[in-house]
């Protein structure tokens, strides 16, 4: 599990750059996306898209806690990976059931998609350096050595 987590032995300049898209992507999907669907669950839930067939209320639920509870995980760097991934999960299903893969015209599903290799990337790279994963899970097989001098 901690190495599922840990996040990385990035350079101080990858660090900054993970944090700044874990900050842009985060806050921009919570503010946006997921505080509007939290503060109008209830008015929402009847008529939510249902791509998956599990029931209005549920596949509401299920964006709700990608676009809030996930997002700030994301933000605040802790299990950020089980975060991207919850949210590449929530934008692949946009992107592909909702819009129908389409990048252009009316519709379009492009801020899902670029949002999807935002959240790609950050599953892959990991939360770096400046996150809370650093301190609770290590830095990784560098910092490991390092604390061993």
């Amino acid at each position: 599990m901690k190495k599922l987590f840990a996040p990385g032995n990035d350079s101080k300049a990858a660090s900054v750059g993970l944090l700044a898209l874990r900050l842009m992507l985060g806050l921009t999907m919570l503010i946006n996306h997921g505080v509007g669907k939290l503060q109008k669950f209830s008015d929402l839930k009847s008529g939510f898209p249902d791509p998956l067939g599990v029931g209005h209320s549920t596949s509401l639920t299920l964006t709700v806690f990608a676009e809030v509870v996930a997002s700030l995980l994301l933000v605040v760097g802790l299990t950020t990976r089980f975060a991207a991934l919850v949210l590449a999960i929530n934008m692949t299903v946009a992107f592909f059931l909702i819009h129908k893969a389409t990048l252009t015209g009316e519709h379009n599903g492009e801020l899902a998609f670029v949002y999807l290799a935002g959240y790609l990337t950050l599953l892959l790279a990991g939360p770096g350096r400046m996150s809370v994963d650093q301190n609770v899970f290590g830095g990784g097989a560098k910092a490991k050595k390092e604390s061993a001098k």
